[in-house]
């Protein structure tokens, strides 16, 4: 196929998949039970950081963390102490363990009490057409507290060349607009612009056989290389085609 052929292949397969149908297979259902703004970003923010694995079990474990926070994110983020911890239930999610989370849920709390938000800190060090040196930032300031040296690997750093696939699915979701149902659209600081896709074996893989992407490895220069394809396809919005790569690798087996 060549560029316009490939366009207009992608386009199609972003309508596919991008539609309140693809929400009840995906992660992204936990925070879609959500209605305020920093409920849908805590929940989303930890969904997305166990967003690894079996997609039944990241989902289940995903709806038994916001019930264990009472299904009030930010109520029970702002209140969180190590007095409280007990109400928590044991929870592993492969390596996420209770160590992490209850970090997780102070280092929260501290970014939205002296931080200004998660917003803020993703848009203080945005770059005008990526997020990556942002996501390097924002993993600084979330573990400026005190914590176990383990609990750092579930925040990937883009600036020691991972891919960072976490943390760029959950920025689609807080800053896409576009009307669809699947993506949030409640961050305005940043634009859909400065996105990057969510690099991981099934993209990766579709992104290879239609030579939007060459290097093997799905890391951070990976991710770059893939970024530049697919703001030559759409410079506003080239994250859309996350949908169309994602749906053709898990859904059809391209």
């Amino acid at each position: 196929m060549n560029r316009i052929q490939l366009k207009e292949f992608l386009d199609e397969k972003v309508i596919v998949y991008n539609n309140p149908n693809f929400i009840v297979s995906d992660p992204i259902q936990i925070p879609h039970l959500f209605t305020l703004k920093e409920d849908i970003e805590i929940a989303g923010f930890l969904v997305a950081t166990i967003a690894w694995g079996n997609r039944k079990s990241i989902i289940n474990n995903g709806h038994r963390l916001v019930e264990m926070m009472g299904n009030s994110p930010y109520d029970f983020v702002m209140n969180f102490s190590e007095k409280n911890s007990d109400s928590l239930s044991p929870f592993v999610h492969r390596t996420f363990n209770n160590d992490d989370l209850f970090y997780f849920l102070k280092a929260l709390q501290n970014i939205y009490k002296n931080h200004g938000g998660l917003e803020n800190v993703f848009a203080t060090y945005a770059e005008k057409d990526s997020m990556q040196v942002s996501i390097h930032h924002f993993k600084k300031s979330f573990f400026e507290l005190p914590h176990l040296p383990r609990t750092q690997k579930h925040i990937s750093d883009p600036l020691k060349n991972s891919a960072a696939k976490r943390i760029n699915m959950f920025l689609r979701w807080m800053v896409r607009n576009d009307n669809a149902g699947v993506d949030f659209g409640i961050w305005k600081n940043i634009a859909p612009s400065q996105l990057s896709c969510p690099l991981d074996i099934h993209s990766g893989n579709v992104a290879r056989k239609l030579k939007l992407l060459v290097r093997k490895q799905n890391d951070g220069k990976a991710l770059a290389e893939l970024d530049n394809s697919l703001r030559k396809l759409d410079p506003n919005d080239p994250v859309k085609y996350d949908f169309a790569l994602f749906g053709l690798g898990v859904f059809e087996r391209f």
